[in-house]
């Protein structure tokens, strides 16, 4: 069964500054009329939302197998984190762009820029904010990755909802510095277009973050398996096996962030005895599991039958 205990915290931790920090973002928004203020504001709201998503996702995930859903719910994690991916870039992405070049189509060459202090002091607050939740998801994340590097944790994880925050958390922190430098530069130059083009690169960032969680999540939803090292040493553990000549083809695929399916074909030695091909699948799967505690369901087919019963 699966479970997200460090996703978890950091999830948490991202909805409570994210739906305080859109409060902050639309108040201040409403204030001063700041474009990159309005895209911040969703860009936290959905943020918000998302992160209800993948609690949401997390919950499904651990219901118990059932008549309807022989191998558990586990990827329910999968397709929520892909709604998320869909968020960000429809929702957070779209509204931010839109919102950015309908400022730049409408405003008036010579408008005058309000006072940006409110803006300074919102975007003050919601770096703190957003940084807490930033750094408790990059606790979780460095717990978890270990000693590989960030993005091969991203490519190899199979659960989405941490890296989903952290890279959530990272666009967070840039848009920030976006909306920062768009609204000083704006009043620096006197120039009110700087403001929709900080909110277009709000945008186009949310809509590359969206682009990433999209296609990890899908190698996931669609079925991953193990990797061609973790076959081998699979394959390596199987034959090993003093009753055993030759393993055949091994079949994974992920059900859930910590389920995996094995399915493999072992040929065993000619004329074994039926309680000792029994008792080799024994051993064999008592050695994949204490290897592979993640491989929950273990399936041996054996594919020559013992000569003497």
């Amino acid at each position: 069964m699966a479970t997200h205990g460090g996703s978890k915290i950091a999830v948490v931790a991202a909805v409570v500054a994210n739906l305080a920090i859109a409060i902050i973002k639309f108040i201040a928004a409403a204030i001063t009329g700041s474009s990159a203020m309005i895209s911040e504001g969703i860009h936290s709201l959905v943020d918000t939302g998302n992160g209800g998503l993948l609690l949401l996702g997390m919950d499904r995930s651990r219901r118990p197998a059932d008549a309807g859903h022989p191998f558990g719910h586990g990827k329910a994690i999968y397709f929520w984190s892909l709604v998320v991916a869909v968020s960000i870039f429809g929702i957070g992405g779209g509204m931010s762009l839109y919102e950015g070049i309908a400022h730049i189509r409408h405003v008036a060459p010579n408008a005058e820029l309000t006072d940006p202090t409110v803006n300074y002091i919102v975007l003050g607050i919601a770096f703190v904010v957003e940084g807490f939740s930033f750094s408790v998801a990059m606790k979780e994340f460095r717990k978890a990755k270990g000693s590989r590097g960030a993005w091969q944790f991203i490519r190899e994880s199979k659960d989405p909802s941490l890296y989903t925050v952290v890279l959530e958390d990272s666009a967070a922190m840039t848009g920030l510095v976006f909306a920062f430098l768009g609204v000083f530069f704006g009043h620096l130059l006197h120039n009110p277009y700087l403001d929709g083009v900080a909110s277009i690169a709000i945008g186009l960032l949310l809509m590359s973050v969206a682009f990433v969680l999209a296609a990890e999540t899908k190698g996931l939803l669609l079925g991953e398996g193990m990797s061609d090292t973790d076959l081998a040493e699979l394959r390596a553990l199987v034959e090993a096996d003093a009753d055993v000549t030759h393993a055949g083809d091994i079949l994974t695929m992920y059900m859930g962030p910590h389920d995996l399916l094995v399915n493999l074909s072992v040929t065993f030695t000619p004329g074994l005895r039926a309680e000792a091909m029994l008792e080799s699948i024994r051993r064999i799967e008592t050695a994949i599991t204490a290897r592979h505690p993640e491989c929950t369901r273990v399936y041996i087919e054996a594919e020559s039958l013992p000569a003497t019963l």
